[in-house]
C-alpha cells in the first residue's frame, strides 16, 4: 500500500503502469548506453586494425590499445564520485545529466575526426561526461519514486531493460556501421545519438516538476542535522592519519592511470625509474594498493562491532568484485581480438541463411518492442512535451532506416562474414531472456545466501573461459590467426552473462543491506573502486594476450581467466559460515 507524497502528483500521467517521466529516463539512459557500448564495441579493433585495406585501422599494438581502454573503464567509473557530489550539493541531477550528455556528445564527435589528439580529447569528455551522466539518473527515479516504494523494483526493471537495449542497440549499429562502413562513421553515430538523447531529456523538464532541480541550502543543512540529532550512531570522523594515506594512495594512483598509458603509446615514462625489478607503474600501482588497504584496516576496526562486522563483510565482496570484472571486462579488450583473428566468421549456403534470420528476429523483435514503447509515450505526453517526443521519434526514424538498411544489404550477399561486433550484443540478448528467470529464483524460498551467488557468478564466468580455452586447445604457440568455431564464442558469452546475472546485481543489493545510511557514500565509493581496479587489472593482464600466446599457447591464456575464477568461487563457498557471522542475520 503506498504512502501519499508530494510526488503523487507524477502517479496521475501512467505509461505501462509508470509514471511518463520514467520512460523519458529509460530513453535518455538508453541512448547513453547506446553511445557508450557502441563506442567501446569499435574501439580496440579500430585500434588495433591493419593500418592498409579498404578501412584502415592504426595498427596499434595491443597492449597499448588495452592500456588505453583500460585507464578510459576505470576513470569512468571513478568520476561518477565526483560527478555525484556535485548534483547533490551544487547544480542539481537534472543539470547535471545534460552537462554529461552535452560533455559526451563532444567526445564522441572528437573521436570520429580519426587523429590521434582528437582521440585523447573525445575520451576525456567521454569520462568527464559519464562522472556527471551515470550516478543522477537512478537518483532522479529514486526522488520520482518516494512514497511509493511497492513501485520501485518494477521500474528499476523497467529502467535496466533500456539499459541493456541501448546496449544492445549501440553495439549492433555502431558496430556494423564502423566495420562495414567507416571506423568515423561508427564514432559519430554513437555522437548524433547521444546528442538526441540530450534534447529530448532537455525538453521534457515539464515533467519532472522541482525533482532534479539545484538543492536549496536548507536541504544540506536539513540532512547535517539529521545525522547530528541521531544519538544512537557514533560517528567515525576522519582523522589526520586518515587523510594523509587517502593522499597517498590518490597521488599514487593517477600517477599510476596516467603514466601506464603514455608508457606504452608514448614511449613517455613519467618517473623513468624501477623497484625490485618493477617498473615505476606498477610500483605507484603497488603503493596505491596497500595504502587503500591499509586505510580500511585503520578505519574499520573504529566502527562499532556489528557495523565494523559487516564491512568486513562488504569488503570481502568487493575483493571478489574486482577479480569478476578483471576477467569479465576481456569481452571489451582481448575478446573481440580473439574473435577477429581466431575465429572463421565467413558463412556460405545453408548457415549463412541461418544466420540471417537469426540476425533478422533479434533485430527487429527488440526494436519493435523498444518502438510500442516510444508510441505508448506518445500517446500519453505528447500534448505536454511535443518537442521532446518529436526528436525521440526522429531518432527512432534513423534507427529504423539504419536497421533495414543492414539487414537489406546482408540479405543481398550470397555469403556473409559476421562482424566481429556482432557477437558483443549476446550479452544484451541474454540477459533480457534470463533475467526474469534469475528474478523469480532470487524471489523465491531457494533463494541462496551471498556466497553461493558469488560462487555462482565466478564459476560460470570460469566456465565460459573453459570453452574458449578448450576451443582454442590446437592452436600452437606463436599462432597469429586460426579459424575456429564461432560456437566456443557462443557459449562462453551465454556463461559470463549467466554469471554477470548471479554476481553482478549483488553489490549495490548488499551494500544497501549492510552499511548504514551514513557510510553509504564511503563504501559506495569502495564498491565502485573495486570495479574500477577490475575493469583496469582485465586490460593489464589482456594486453598480454600476444606475449602469453606467443611464449605458451591461446589456450593457456584463456586458462587463465578459468581457473582463477573457479578457485575464488570456491573460496567464496568456503567462507560462507564466516561471512554469514559477519553479516549477522542480513540474508
Amino acid at each position: 500500500m503506498s504512502t501519499s507524497s508530494s510526488n503523487d502528483g507524477f502517479f496521475q500521467n501512467m505509461v505501462l503502469g509508470h509514471p511518463a517521466g520514467l520512460f523519458v529516463l529509460f530513453f535518455t539512459e538508453m541512448w547513453e548506453r547506446f553511445s557508450y557500448y557502441g563506442m567501446r564495441a569499435i574501439l580496440v579493433i579500430f585500434l588495433t586494425g591493419a593500418i592498409l585495406g579498404d578501412n584502415p585501422g592504426w595498427a596499434w599494438d595491443t597492449e597499448s590499445a588495452l592500456s588505453l581502454l583500460g585507464t578510459y573503464a576505470m576513470l569512468v567509473y571513478l568520476t561518477p564520485l565526483l560527478g555525484g557530489w556535485l548534483a547533490d550539493n551544487k547544480i542539481g541531477y537534472r543539470m547535471a545529466v545534460v552537462i554529461g550528455a552535452l560533455l559526451m556528445t563532444l567526445g564522441h564527435a572528437a573521436m570520429a575526426v580519426e587523429t590521434p589528439l582528437f582521440l585523447y580529447i573525445g575520451i576525456s569528455f567521454l569520462i568527464l561526461g559519464n562522472g556527471f551522466f551515470k550516478p543522477n539518473m537512478t537518483s532522479i527515479i529514486s526522488k520520482m519514486y518516494e512514497g511509493h516504494d511497492e513501485k520501485k523494483d518494477g521500474a528499476y526493471n523497467l529502467f535496466y531493460m533500456g539499459v541493456n537495449a541501448g546496449a544492445f542497440l549501440g553495439i549492433m549499429m555502431c558496430g556494423w556501421v564502423g566495420e562495414k562502413v567507416g571506423w568515423s562513421y561508427g564514432f559519430g553515430l554513437a555522437g548524433i545519438f547521444m546528442f538526441l538523447g540530450m534534447l529530448q531529456f532537455y525538453f521534457a523538464q515539464p515533467l519532472f516538476g522541482e525533482i532534479g532541480d539545484k538543492p536549496e541550502a536548507g536541504q544540506k543543512e536539513s540532512k547535517k542535522a539529521e545525522l547530528a540529532a541521531d544519538s544512537s550512531t557514533k560517528l567515525n570522523h576522519f582523522q589526520l592519519i586518515d587523510w594523509v594515506i587517502m593522499g597517498i594512495f590518490a597521488l599514487s594512483a593517477l600517477v599510476f592511470i596516467v603514466n601506464d598509458p603514455l608508457s606504452k603509446i608514448g614511449g613517455i615514462n613519467t618517473f623513468n625509474f624501477t623497484v625490485g625489478g618493477m617498473e615505476d607503474s606498477l610500483f605507484f600501482a603497488l603503493v596505491a594498493a596497500l595504502s587503500f588497504i591499509l586505510l580500511l584496516i585503520i578505519r574499520i576496526p573504529r566502527y562499532v562491532r556489528i557495523e565494523r562486522d559487516r564491512m568486513i563483510a562488504f569488503g570481502i565482496f568487493c575483493i571478489f568484485t574486482v577479480f569478476f570484472w578483471a576477467a569479465f571486462e576481456q569481452a571489451a579488450g582481448s575478446l573481440p581480438i580473439y574473435i577477429r583473428d581466431f575465429t572463421s566468421r565467413i558463412l556460405e549456403g545453408g548457415a549463412a541463411t541461418t544466420f540471417k534470420v537469426v540476425d533478422l528476429i533479434v533485430t527487429i523483435v527488440p526494436l519493435a518492442i523498444i518502438t510500442y514503447v516510444l508510441i505508448s509515450l506518445f500517446r500519453k505526453t505528447f500534448n505536454q512535451i511535443g518537442v521532446s517526443n518529436t526528436i525521440l521519434g526522429f531518432s527512432f526514424v534513423i534507427v529504423w532506416a539504419i536497421v533495414l538498411f543492414k539487414l537489406y544489404t546482408e540479405l543481398q550477399s550470397s555469403d556473409t562474414e559476421v562482424p566481429v561486433t556482432w557477437f558483443a550484443i549476446l550479452n544484451s540478448l541474454f540477459i533480457i531472456i534470463f533475467a526474469p528467470l534469475f528474478t523469480k529464483w532470487w524471489d523465491s524460498k531457494f533463494n541462496p545466501p551471498a556466497s553461493v551467488k558469488y560462487f555462482l557468478g565466478l564459476a560460470l564466468l570460469g566456465l565460459g573461459f573453459a570453452f574458449l580455452a578448450f576451443g582454442a586447445r590446437n592452436v600452437p604457440s606463436g599462432a597469429e590467426s586460426a579459424s575456429l568455431s564461432m560456437f566456443w564464442v557462443v557459449m562462453a558469452y551465454l556463461f559470463h552473462t549467466l554469471g554477470e546475472l548471479c554476481l553482478s546485481p549483488m553489490g549495490l543489493s548488499y551494500l544497501s543491506k549492510l552499511i548504514p545510511v551514513r557510510m553509504i557514500a564511503f563504501m559506495f565509493g569502495v564498491y565502485y573502486l573495486s570495479i574500477a581496479i577490475g575493469n583496469k587489472l582485465a586490460h593489464y593482464v589482456g594486453g598480454n594476450i600476444e606475449n602469453i600466446t606467443a611464449q605458451y599457447s591461446l589456450s593457456t591464456f584463456f586458462l587463465i581467466f578459468t581457473l582463477i575464477p573457479i578457485g575464488l568461487g570456491v573460496v567464496a563457498l568456503l567462507l560462507h559460515p564466516l561471512l554469514k557471522r559477519l553479516m549477522h542475520g542480513v540474508k
